[in-house]
């Protein structure tokens, strides 16, 4: 049997996977192999990919033997196989597993090491601090510290709150009133408050409580980038967030974003990812201080962002790059994107209801206008009414999710 040139493997089954699944369609009219524990709605009814469900695929005690026992089954009927974990959990386990896999995977992941750098708060604020990046001012919190921790800070509130991974195990199935992905606190009475019940629950991570760093939603900024095996950054796109998600549990989440050019940030960021030995997807949050005139590093995700669709809107394809490196061996100089467009994850109502700034509300209709304007989910090659349906009860949620929990951060 003749066996095909290669095959993408997804992990997950989120809007990134789904986003994923359309660029290996528009770029090659292939169609990857999803692989999860369970489908969520951004995938359901869907055609553009091939499906297969693992039980507990995403628990550490069986991933590597499932997906190992997955890649000697598809290697037999492809030539090369690239995978792309869809989620924090996902890449940990790529990272954590990867010498098992070595000789039937093409692309590489950074080292678990570097991993448990960029997750854990503390120690990656000191790679910040050895390579030049600027950072909010933090005080790492130890369990028993808690409560006391908000009379030792050397900064006023507001105050940014968030457990040092929030995507660790530990944190992700603990309970407690009030949780949250990240917190804002205002007042010493409402963060005791949440300490207390946290301390309740059993977790024993640690907190990094930071500065606010004053802006609203439009003050941040994101940057996917790819960088090849030999560290080299290949592909890299800017975009400004102009409205973030607001429930609990995707707090902080980007909801449209607005792709920039910023030439002299695109140097340092790859300036950076090239001196720490950085391989693969990278997904990095940052706050712009108008004030200081400085970008705050805020964390760096091992994978494509859950918004990294934006990257496509602006004309550029992260699965291409992928390829073109791991398969293809492909040279070329970095690409740093200099088109604007507008992607969103919510209605465009809801955009142009809670984001203040007329100046920018004028661009995004612009854009629109343009049709340089694109959301994840909408693609009309893969429509049918059973997914139509769905994906219209998934964005008519989004009214219901800003109207009962969003709030002005500045």
């Amino acid at each position: 049997m003749t066996k095909q040139n290669f095959l993408p493997i997804l992990l997950g089954s989120d809007e990134n996977a789904y986003g994923h699944a359309r660029l290996f369609n528009e770029a090659y009219n292939i169609k990857p192999l999803l692989c999860c524990t369970r489908q969520l709605t951004p995938t359901s009814n869907s055609c553009l990919f091939s499906l297969k469900k693992i039980e507990n695929f995403d628990k550490d005690e069986v991933f590597p033997t499932s997906f190992l026992k997955v890649l000697k089954e598809y290697k037999q009927q492809y030539e090369k196989i690239i995978v792309i974990p869809c989620s924090d959990y996902y890449s940990a386990l790529m990272s954590k597993h990867y010498d098992k896999f070595e000789g039937l995977i093409e692309n590489r992941f950074i080292s678990p090491e570097l991993l448990d750098t960029l997750d854990t708060k503390d120690k990656f604020y000191a790679l910040c601090e050895k390579h030049g990046m600027d950072y909010p001012q933090t005080y790492v919190a130890f369990p028993d510290d808690r409560i006391a921790a908000i009379d030792k800070l050397s900064f006023d509130f507001p105050i940014v709150v968030k457990p040092e991974n929030s995507n660790a195990y530990e944190y992700l199935h603990c309970e407690f009133k009030g949780k949250k992905k990240v917190f804002f606190f205002y007042d010493r009475d409402s963060y005791i408050k949440v300490m207390e019940s946290m301390n309740k629950s059993g977790y024993m991570g640690k907190l990094i409580i930071q500065e606010f760093i004053e802006g609203d939603d439009t003050a941040m900024r994101v940057m996917n980038s790819y960088s090849d095996a030999d560290g080299k950054v290949r592909l890299m796109c800017l975009g400004q967030p102009v409205l973030e998600e607001y429930h609990p549990k995707t707090l902080g989440n980007y909801a449209a974003i607005v792709s920039r050019n910023d030439k002299e940030l695109y140097n340092k960021i790859k300036n950076f990812l090239e001196e720490i030995g950085y391989i693969g997807f990278s997904n990095i949050d940052m706050k712009y201080d108008e004030k200081r005139k400085k970008y705050y590093m805020m964390e760096i995700n091992p994978r494509p962002g859950r918004s990294s669709f934006f990257v496509r809107a602006a004309g550029q394809n992260l699965m291409r790059t992928l390829v073109e490196d791991a398969i293809l061996n492909t040279e070329y100089s970095c690409i740093q994107n200099e088109n604007e467009a507008l992607w969103a994850n919510v209605p465009k109502c809801v955009i142009f209801k809670y984001v203040d700034d007329e100046k920018l509300k004028a661009e995004m209709k612009s854009l629109i206008k343009q049709k340089k304007y694109m959301r994840t989910l909408d693609c009309k090659e893969d429509f049918n009414i059973k997914r139509w349906l769905k994906i219209k009860k998934y964005y008519f949620s989004q009214y219901k999710n800003f109207k009962n929990y969003y709030f002005k951060k500045k």
